[in-house]
């Protein structure tokens, strides 16, 4: 009796575990993207408290310098504090980045985008219905406003097509969900770390969205071994969205109603 009393038990003390160290992991990613974000912000109000002016620098230039120190500062402590601390190191294979792109990767790129929108039109349905108070036409906000020369619009497609695509899948679906697979089943993993990205987005339509986009995301990962199929439907899916949201705006609106 005492043998089939404490087998559960011990079954029930490592999935706990388990589930402590997913949930650490988790909030541990999202705590230092938000970290990397105060950090930056704290230097540059201490540079101005200092009389620096950035009267000068254009906003568009401003906010590209921004986002890709962030997502560089965030990368540098998800990945190195624990190394530092822990001696834990992550390698480029843990991430999905041993290899070299491959032109097989692009194959998986239109069938990404077909399970996407099915998955999102789902999700935003039973959402509708679930939490009518969302506003779902709420416009995202990118933070690029007023975009009037080619280098700013240049600018804007190199951080939010380029940019933010590669960094996010690095963050996300490499260092989150390949940790997170190795304490809790390949499922479970994938929707933690999609419900971390849309919470990251800090918009309940947008969340909802990307959370989608995550799932199929996460499943290119685990079922190609590599990042880069991941990364390449990030970008064509942030192409698309900036086609819309920055060249051909009255075509959105017109889809919209």
């Amino acid at each position: 009796m005492l043998r089939n009393f404490s087998k559960p038990s011990f079954s029930a003390r490592g999935f706990l575990k388990k589930t402590a160290w997913a949930l650490g992991i988790t909030v541990w990613v999202l705590f230092a993207f938000a970290l990397a974000q105060a950090l930056l912000y704290a230097v540059l109000y201490g540079l101005q408290h200092l009389g620096v002016s950035f009267g000068w620098v254009n906003d568009t230039l401003l906010n590209t310098i921004y986002s890709a120190v962030v997502y560089l500062l965030t990368i540098a402590l998800v990945v190195g504090v624990p190394a530092l601390l822990h001696k834990k190191k992550t390698t480029l294979r843990e991430l999905g980045l041993s290899q070299m792109p491959r032109w097989v990767d692009l194959l998986w790129v239109p069938a990404g985008i077909i399970a996407y929108l099915i998955l999102t039109s789902i999700i935003t349905a039973i959402a509708k219905y679930a939490l009518p108070f969302v506003d779902y036409t709420q416009a995202q906000d990118t933070g690029f406003v007023g975009l009037s020369s080619h280098f700013q619009y240049f600018l804007a497609f190199f951080t939010l097509v380029i940019v933010a695509p590669m960094a996010e899948e690095i963050i996300f679906r490499g260092y989150l969900f390949g940790k997170l697979r190795r304490f809790i089943p390949t499922l479970v993993a994938a929707l933690l770390t999609s419900a971390a990205f849309g919470l990251a987005h800090l918009q309940w339509n947008v969340g909802l969205d990307v959370f989608a986009l995550s799932l199929v995301l996460c499943l290119l990962r685990a079922g190609t071994g590599s990042l880069w199929p991941s990364i390449l439907l990030h970008m064509t899916k942030n192409m698309v969205a900036f086609y819309f949201l920055f060249i051909n705006t009255s075509l959105l609106s017109t889809l919209g109603g």
